[in-house]
């Protein structure tokens, strides 16, 4: 998610981070750390005393019992220990560890939308919708939104296996059919934070019912974005895992959501959770825990990142996870700001307040000049109380709203110009140019005073277009990988909220909304959460991969000018179409022993591969597979530099969902000086299920860092489109 000034935290986080890695634990400090045991035990009871025999072995003897932080024992193996380094290192040696690593700390990635995409309220639903659980892995959920009625609905499906942490301030219904919390790195340190699944923040309720909220008529934000508010799959279930507090959200609590959700019996997992830095597979709880939803066929959906727009900065780049890029819809929020002198502004902003007028205080006029930065705690009440204050760069706002500002004009050079964020009072934000204009007119006159309007709609006649801060290609732990796999809505989108926090979450923010408008790619991942869901209501028995194949494959190509340079390392394959992806014709499908081979490919030994697979699995020349044979619905292909001869054979198996009877043809397209070869040009189908293979060829060289091709097989009635990126690939 996107909000409250987050550009300027983004960036001293990333500094903060960096200083933190740099500040090494001293041989005496103790962290938590999971501990990784592989598969699920068989006998399930004895795992608490084998941990502590385990721990006695590398502590002390006198180990108490409630050392073990917590176990993870339904859907595979493992348990979260305080340790020192050095005893962490030797609890690794011993016999059925399969890896021990540090519990990092992971942040959060926010009724129009499903228009947009062309899904409209009364699009063609399966009755087995009604038996889909979307596990949602996030701050919880508020339940007494009129998004979670469960008017209509029947008991939870015999499937499920979940339970409710049901308090006094929570109780599920036959929508939200089961909700926990997780805490394993002690108690929670914000008295906004609640021990129960109850959403205090707004951000889980926001993602549950974009996934699969009921429909809510009338609803906005102080007027803002009226309309029907819904969810893509408004009659599935929803399963909560509470995973995320006001100091983050913890891999050793996010693995111990993946290890009930799966034993719990959910379909999809959506997670809107993410990482600043990339971790191999083997150090990611994310791509550890997706890794055991695809080998019990569930598919784990997850926001691709709000790191853009440099290259490089996704960081879920697991082939076996879906990894979401956030794009526009064709609605956008502008906020007028007028001089007294006439000049008129118009910025991309949010806030819900119908007018002030009021002098101008430029915060570098006065005295100290920190002051410039608006900060809490650096302005005078007594010089900005009802005033606007102009500040030279963008905050969260908290500063002038607590000095007792009547509203805000902040320019930065680092100006983001697609996405609207919400202050705790009228706030617009410039550029620099425009910062500079209205500086000029302050000091040219003696009682300078300006209108901030209430933010109104406009049509983004451009969109869609991936936003600037959705984290970019190429992948650098697998370069071969494209990632991000498709783009969905993830700006500006209308929600349901939580009433336990107002829309900024900022003290003394007095304005509360059971819906909200937020940006990120937090609020993409849900909308291909409920994309796969719907795919699933109508193909219970399809993969994840397949799943995945066809919303990847019948994604509608961006060609907008604001992603030319990015393309598909902003979009992957395009933006979602869950109406197409119902019915894709072909699927690239795949399983844990395609992800194995690719694994091997990679480099894995048997260890770093047990870590992945909890089980037995080996490589050997067998299972020894290249990035270009495994059967994914891309093809990308890294080249050392633009003059480099290209000659690369890519392996892909297709599987026939489509027609019975059905010949699909191939047709590239390829810029000059890429040559592509399929064969065969055709593929003849029998039957359903049948499989058929085919190579492509890629040669010839580019001319530029990054060239963009496209295979199509089309029978007529089905195009599955699939991109063909070759690219340069950075020496470091």
């Amino acid at each position: 998610m996107i909000r409250r000034g987050c550009i300027l935290k983004l960036l001293l986080l990333a500094l903060n981070v960096v200083l933190l890695m740099s500040n090494s634990y001293s041989q005496g400090d103790e962290k938590e750390y999971i501990v990784y045991m592989g598969d699920r035990l068989k006998d399930v009871s004895s795992t608490a005393s084998l941990y502590l025999s385990m721990l006695r072995n590398v502590i002390s003897s006198n180990v108490a019992p409630d050392s073990v932080l917590y176990s993870y024992r339904r859907s595979f193996s493992g348990f979260v220990v305080r340790l020192t380094e050095e005893q962490a290192r030797n609890l690794a040696e011993i016999g059925g560890v399969v890896s021990v690593f540090p519990n990092k700390k992971y942040s959060l990635q926010t009724t129009r939308s499903w228009d947009f995409l062309g899904f409209p309220e009364q699009v063609r639903r399966a009755t087995m919708e009604n038996d889909i659980i979307i596990g949602v892995l996030d701050t919880g959920i508020w339940p007494g939104s009129d998004s979670f009625s469960d008017a209509g609905l029947g008991p939870p499906p015999s499937k499920w296996k979940g339970s409710c942490q049901s308090s006094a301030n929570f109780t599920c219904n036959n929508k939200i059919i089961g909700a926990k919390y997780y805490r394993v790195v002690g108690p929670v340190k914000s008295p906004e934070d609640v021990l129960s699944p109850l959403d205090t923040e707004g951000h889980g309720t926001h993602v549950a019912s974009t996934a699969a909220g009921r429909s809510v008529a009338s609803a906005s934000l102080y007027g803002l974005g009226s309309g029907t508010a819904r969810g893509g799959v408004p009659s599935a279930r929803i399963a909560v895992y509470k995973i995320c507090w006001s100091d983050g959200c913890y891999g050793a609590d996010i693995l111990a959501a993946f290890d009930n959700a799966i034993a719990d019996g959910v379909d999809i997992i959506s997670l809107s959770v993410g990482n600043f830095f990339i971790n191999d597979f083997y150090e990611d709880p994310i791509a550890i825990g997706a890794f055991y939803a695809m080998k019990n066929n569930v598919l784990t959906s997850n926001s691709g990142g709000n790191n853009g727009p440099s290259a490089g900065s996704i960081t879920s780049v697991a082939p076996w996870l879906l990894s979401v890029a956030a794009s526009t819809i064709d609605r956008k929020f502008l906020t007028k700001v007028q001089l007294a002198n006439g000049n008129l502004y118009e910025v991309i902003d949010i806030h819900t307040y119908i007018y002030i007028c009021t002098h101008l205080t430029p915060t570098n006029l006065m005295a100290i000049c920190t002051l410039r930065y608006c900060r809490i705690g650096t302005l005078d009440p007594n010089l900005v109380q009802g005033k606007i204050v102009v500040c030279d760069t963008l905050t969260n706002g908290n500063g002038p709203f607590s000095a007792g500002a009547k509203g805000a004009i902040m320019h930065y050079d680092f100006f983001l110009k697609d996405v609207a964020f919400s202050f705790p009072l009228p706030v617009s934000y410039l550029d620099d140019d425009k910062g500079i204009d209205i500086l000029r007119y302050i000091n040219s006159s003696r009682n300078a005073s300006a209108s901030i309007f209430k933010s109104m709609e406009v049509n983004d006649t451009v969109a869609p277009y991936v936003v600037s801060f959705s984290s970019r290609g190429p992948n650098l732990l697998t370069p071969g990988i494209l990632k991000p796999d498709l783009s969905a809505p993830g700006v500006d989108i209308l929600a349901g909220w939580t009433m336990a926090a107002s829309i900024t979450g900022v003290p003394g923010d007095n304005r509360f909304s059971p819906f909200n408008i937020i940006s990120g790619t937090s609020m993409a991942c849900p909308h291909a959460s409920a994309a796969a869901a719907y795919i699933k209501s109508f193909n219970p028995t399809w993969s994840p991969a397949a799943i995945k194949s066809a919303l990847m494959t019948t994604a509608t190509p961006m060609k907008a000018p604001t992603n030319s340079s990015a393309a598909e390392f902003a979009y992957g394959t395009g933006n979602i179409n869950p109406l197409k992806a119902v019915n894709p014709g072909l699927v690239y499908d795949a399983n844990q022993t395609d992800y194995v081979k690719f694994l091997c490919g990679q480099g894995y030994n048997k260890i770093t591969l047990r870590i992945m697979t909890g089980d037995d699995s080996t490589c050997s020349n067998a299972t020894n597979g290249t990035v270009w044979d495994l059967n994914y619905p891309s093809f990308t292909l890294p080249t050392a530099s633009v003059s480099t001869p290209i000659d690369q054979i890519f392996t892909r198996t297709v599987t026939n969902v489509g027609d019975p009877t059905s010949t699909y043809r191939s047709v590239v397209s390829a810029p000059a000086g890429l040559s592509i070869q399929v064969v065969p040009e055709a593929l003849s189908f029998n039957s359903l299920g049948q499989k058929l293979s085919f190579n492509v060829t890629v040669g010839g060289s580019i001319s530029r860092s990054m060239v963009s091709a496209s295979l199509v097989w089309d029978d007529g009635v089905h195009q599955v489109r699939s991109p063909i990126v070759v690219y340069v690939v950075a020496s470091s």
